[in-house]
């Protein structure tokens, strides 16, 4: 999954497996990304913010999310809005779902904040 960039190996069905899934939340910065792109739709700005990591990381993780198909991005005027793809599979979303509250905790980010002074 992660030797070629954009290349992802899919079932019969072109979704995500259950590993890929695991390989790409592995990472505790991409794991807290996701969570908090459920909230909101979010640019690199607002996720630097809530992180406290630099552009470079962040964008490079989300770049990585984007490639396996976790999330789709969107712009608007100079910004690029990353958000949580609306076609995953049910078992992904629920997935993301469970792990909300522990990762919220365990990175003792309490909210999302609303969008920074940037965009």
């Amino acid at each position: 999954m992660f030797k070629q960039r954009g290349v992802m190996s899919q079932n019969l069905e072109g979704l995500i497996t259950p590993v890929e899934l695991m390989k790409a939340l592995a990472d505790e910065t991409r794991l807290t990304s996701i969570v908090l792109l459920l909230e909101a739709p979010m640019c690199v700005c607002d996720l630097m913010a809530q992180l406290a990591l630099s552009q470079p990381k962040v964008s490079r993780h989300l770049a990585l999310l984007r490639d396996v198909g976790l999330v789709t991005t969107e712009r608007r005027g100079q910004w690029v809005y990353y958000s949580v793809a609306n076609n995953l599979p049910a078992w992904v979303i629920n997935t993301f779902a469970e792990l909300r509250e522990p990762t919220l905790q365990a990175t003792n980010i309490s909210e999302t904040g609303g969008q920074s002074e940037c965009c």
